[in-house]
């Protein structure tokens, strides 16, 4: 090396230690050679090797949750399987109901003796008017005014609770126990009572009055393994459901609140106070019929 080229490369000494060896981040490759070029020789800059550039990171890719995905899916099935269950009711008679299922299913592992499954359906105009007026004055007065939930109904039932220190009852609406009685199952649950609101509420959405009134009136459970007023009619009293009595009717109404554990041909006490009280009350009833007509 020429003494000319020792000055060149002496004068790296007034440079900065950073620029020197290139060792500061934030000098851009640009200056760095410029500063380089103005002091070596270009036989030692040919002998250099290029810097390299540093290829960016890639991004590591999100793994991907599928099963997020699914459970929205399966959600919304579940939201929307009772919508389309009520809706399908409102078109086709039901040709069985899940307490109906419940009771056969219980029939085929049971040692006793097995009992046939009554259940005829009636068209609503079949239903005698009378027998709709007596229950609804047995189950719900305030049918044709609520969407479903009798708030009114619901504070009497929470505070005749509190007072007596027993569990909160008959506070259920005509929409809830027909809700119950195609699509769940009998008992007390908070699991069921919230299923019964939810199916409830589409019921009221989707379903006329008079085809909910029709619903429960042919698959309500009125005895054992006996569903809706025409087989509890023939079971009971060998008529149809337009030959019974006034009499007859009421007794069937009255029966509802414990229909495995009263017996409308040999009715109780309490029974038959039930019977005299919705006779009392039809006298000054203001049944709605018109609204029964389509």
């Amino acid at each position: 090396m020429s003494p000319i080229d020792l000055d060149r490369v002496a004068g790296l000494d007034h440079l900065p230690l950073t620029s020197r060896f290139g060792c500061n981040p934030s000098v851009t490759g640009a200056r760095h050679e410029h500063e380089l070029r103005s002091v070596l020789p270009s036989g030692l800059l040919a002998k250099m090797p290029a810097p390299k550039a540093k290829k960016p990171k890639a991004k590591k890719p999100k793994g991907k949750r599928p099963w997020k995905k699914w459970m929205l899916v399966l959600l919304v099935a579940v939201l929307l399987i009772p919508a389309m269950q009520v809706a399908v009711v409102r078109f086709i008679h039901p040709p069985w109901t899940l307490p109906m299922l419940i009771e056969r299913v219980g029939a085929m592992f049971s040692s006793g003796p097995k009992r046939p499954l009554l259940y005829h359906w009636i068209d609503l105009p079949q239903i005698p008017e009378m027998f709709l007026e007596h229950l609804w004055i047995s189950e719900d007065q305030r049918f044709f005014q609520h969407a479903g939930f009798d708030w009114k109904e619901m504070d009497i039932a929470v505070k005749r609770a509190e007072r007596t220190g027993k569990p909160i009852r008959g506070a259920s609406t005509i929409t809830n126990q027909c809700a119950r009685s195609i699509f769940l199952w009998q008992g007390r649950s908070w699991i069921r009572k919230g299923l019964e609101s939810y199916y409830t509420i589409w019921m009221e959405a989707l379903l006329p009055k008079r085809r909910i009134l029709e619903l429960y009136a042919n698959v309500i459970e009125m005895g054992r393994g006996i569903y809706g007023v025409e087989a509890a009619s023939q079971h009971y009293f060998g008529v149809s459901a337009s030959g019974l009595t006034r009499e007859q009717s009421a007794m069937l109404a009255a029966v509802l609140p414990n229909p495995k554990g009263w017996d409308p041909t040999k009715p109780g006490g309490k029974l038959r106070w039930r019977q005299r009280r919705i006779l009392q009350r039809e006298r000054n009833a203001n049944f709605p019929e018109r609204l029964l007509r389509p």
